[in-house]
């Protein structure tokens, strides 16, 4: 079963090209955010650990606000009891995806050059490369090389799961590029972390076959964003939609930061990848080219009150599950 979105208009089948008036495409999940820019924002929120619950996140903003999010979030995860339960997640994306929502998976991955699963430690997600290391991981057959496709590979038989069942996956690997404290994080220029997004982006397309992926590029609001936005960019043929992950509270939605990403996006999407705090009705009124917000899971409801939710989520710029499926 394949889901179709309708805001205002019929959407194409995945089979086809629709034109968008920027660009064509053939994801429904890329159409629907075209349209949605400028005048409505989607709502989502990531469900991280355990994978043995991969809706535990999404079924809270129900409870408190009585409607689904528009995003549901997975994560292919990194510890041994997560990634035993990808099989479980995988199986409540496709879930998902016949109810209505947009899929967005993440892959917090262990460093290649050590072992896996990992933790969220110095050994795992949190380590670092050496600069020699790091040449390894790049060099196209290489011991690193070679160990970062087989994990890859290992990846790749879930998305080819969801790619059989129809599933659009908004893929969102190695995020927060400007991020140091990620072993792939925090190296600008053309051999930094943009070159290890691009060979993973070409080895998940090109030899793997995965024509379903809508990728995502994700930077963090440091203060260098400006320049990050120029040192962390792939290049536009690598990815479909830009995300800002908004964590300075002290900054917040600045439109500072609103300005950069809709720069930087050349007129493609721009989206609010992770937040802890969400955003008002009325910044996202003055800010309207964010196509979707996701929230960071138990950060939500420690960030935010039930009624700052409630008002949110209800709002009639921000759209929820029932409001784009079936249409």
């Amino acid at each position: 079963m394949v889901c179709s979105f309708a805001v205002n208009a019929q959407l194409p089948g995945k089979a086809g090209k629709k034109q968008t008036g920027h660009r064509q495409t053939r994801f429904r999940t890329l159409e629907l955010l075209y349209q949605v820019s400028g005048k409505q924002t989607l709502s989502g929120i990531h469900n991280r650990e355990p994978n043995e619950k991969p809706a535990a996140w999404t079924n809270e903003i129900y409870r408190i606000t009585g409607k689904y999010p528009a995003l549901w979030s997975g994560d292919f995860l990194f510890q041994a009891e997560n990634i035993a339960n990808r099989q479980t997640m995988i199986n409540e994306a496709i879930a998902q995806w016949k109810k209505g929502a947009l899929i967005n998976i993440m892959w917090h991955a262990c460093n290649p050059a050590l072992e896996q699963p990992c933790g969220w430690d110095k050994k795992g997600v949190l380590s670092q490369l050496s600069d020699e290391q790091w040449k390894e991981l790049i060099t196209d057959g290489s011991r690193i090389n070679l160990r970062w496709k087989i994990m890859m590979d290992e990846i790749a038989g879930y998305l080819l799961q969801l790619k059989d069942q129809g599933v659009e996956v908004m893929f969102r690997p190695l995020h927060e590029m400007n991020q140091a404290v990620f072993w792939w994080g925090g190296r600008p220029g053309a051999n930094g972390t943009m070159k290890l997004y691009q060979l993973t982006h070409d080895y998940l397309t090109k030899t793997k076959g995965l024509d379903n992926l809508i990728w995502i590029w994700d930077i963090q609001d440091f203060n260098s964003l400006k320049k990050d936005v120029k040192e962390y960019n792939p290049g536009g043929r690598y990815w479909d939609v830009a995300a800002l992950d908004i964590y300075d509270d002290k900054s917040g939605f600045s439109p500072e930061k609103y300005d950069i990403m809709v720069e930087a996006a050349q007129g493609k999407p721009i989206a609010i990848g992770e937040c802890q705090k969400y955003p008002t009705a009325e910044q996202l009124a003055r800010q309207p080219k964010w196509t979707f917000f996701m929230g960071w899971s138990e950060l939500v409801f420690k960030y935010n009150t039930n009624e700052e939710i409630n008002q949110l989520i209800k709002a009639p710029n921000v759209l929820s599950l029932d409001e784009i499926q079936g249409r």
